[in-house]
């Protein structure tokens, strides 16, 4: 399956932060706290001018593994993997976004929010995905209702992940891992209280560990 090296970064750890870095200049000690919290892989969206120069100085960081966020187009694709990024994520799939992720070695976590979608990335070799936009599309309980007809896939929710949902969404069994962002409050990280984010990291990493 193409979803090997995807599916082992996702399994890294119960969290996976998504990231919006509006200054370069905090984004190695952001993902130095991170990653010291035990949230090893990082996702950083392409949805600000900062966002490559931060997936640059992230991926210096020792046991980081640093992704792209919210790729949309081929040249999303190659601008992230120029940087540095060892995965992409996307909020859903394209053919000529595949493709060029498969053309250029990133090892992708595609978006579907319906079992059609699911489907039709499984049949292409997918079976670990995002399910976006989780909470939009019915949370826990359609991701549930999902998989029970396709076993076989597996999935990432993030889009209204929290701390008061997260662990209901870790505990299904097609659950690998969920995106959040709480983890970085825009507050802490323009504050610099790297401190305070390792601690939201640390509690993090310890979700869904009852399973």
């Amino acid at each position: 399956m193409k979803s090997t090296e995807t599916r082992a970064i996702c399994e890294l750890a119960p969290i996976v932060p998504v990231l919006v870095i509006e200054d370069a200049a905090q984004a190695r000690p952001l993902a130095e706290a991170l990653v010291a919290g035990g949230l090893p892989a990082l996702e950083v969206t392409l949805r600000t001018p900062a966002a490559l120069e931060a997936i640059r100085r992230m991926a210096e960081v020792p046991g980081g593994v640093v992704g792209a966020g919210t790729l949309v187009t081929p040249e999303d694709v190659r601008a992230a993997k120029a940087a540095g990024a060892r995965f992409g994520v996307s909020p859903g799939a394209t053919d000529r976004l595949i493709a060029a992720c498969e053309a250029e070695g990133l090892p992708l976590l595609p978006g579907a929010a319906t079992a059609s979608e699911a489907m039709r990335l499984l049949e292409m070799g997918y079976d670990m995905l995002k399910f976006f936009p989780a909470e939009a599309s019915g949370g826990a309980p359609a991701l549930k209702a999902i998989g029970a007809p396709l076993p076989q896939i597996s999935f990432c929710p993030t889009g209204g992940v929290s701390p008061g949902n997260a662990d209901t969404y870790l505990s299904l069994p097609n659950v690998v891992c969920a995106g959040g962002s709480w983890v970085a409050p825009r507050e802490m990280v323009q504050a610099g209280d790297w401190a305070g984010i390792e601690a939201l990291a640390c509690t993090a990493s310890r979700l869904g560990r009852a399973r």
